[in-house]
């Protein structure tokens, strides 16, 4: 099984990143991953992803999204949603292009009052994409840092257990209905 974590913070080296790195791991001992993950930070690719030319950068990493069996998006929570730069990210592919992953999102958020928009957000983006998600999103709130392992243990128990049980399929998802 493929597996690769697609980050959507802007910032070099951010925390967003560190909590995908641990949500990745959570994920892949829960489920007895031994081949790791694969790591998409596209801060790295920001500066090149409006430009018309072709960069084989941003290039690999659609090719290493469309290819993933398992993946999980992670972003700061920005105006109540995920970053504009992992929207730009995942507008480069194509219609359906994640038919066959399994998608798996979390957001990054200083208020609970943005708790809904892993789900009311990013799901649905994930979903018109092809994803199957079948568990929910995590909402991450920075005031849990401190006991971040907790936190993703049982969300990666949960997440692993949705996996192993009959995934949401994109049209169900879509009508509403498992």
């Amino acid at each position: 099984m493929s597996f690769t974590v697609l980050v959507g913070n802007p910032k070099p080296e951010s925390r967003t990143l560190g909590v995908a790195a641990a949500a990745a791991e959570a994920l892949a001992g829960r489920m007895g991953l031994r081949s790791g993950y694969e790591l998409v930070d596209l801060s790295v690719l920001a500066r090149r992803l409006l430009l018309d030319e072709a960069c084989a950068a941003v290039e690999d990493a659609v090719a290493q999204v469309l290819g993933a069996d398992l993946l999980l998006v992670v972003s700061p929570t920005f105006k109540g949603t995920y970053s504009g730069l992992l929207k730009v990210f995942l507008d480069r592919l194509p219609y359906r292009g994640l038919s066959g992953a399994t998608a798996l999102p979390l957001l990054v958020m200083r208020s609970p009052e943005h708790a809904l928009a892993v789900e009311v957000h990013l799901r649905p983006l994930l979903v018109e994409l092809g994803a199957s998600v079948p568990a929910p999103g995590l909402a991450l709130l920075e005031s849990d840092l401190d006991r971040l392992d907790s936190v993703l243990r049982r969300w990666a128990a949960q997440a692993a257990g949705a996996m192993g049980g009959q995934a949401i399929t994109p049209e169900a998802a879509m009508a509403g209905r498992p």
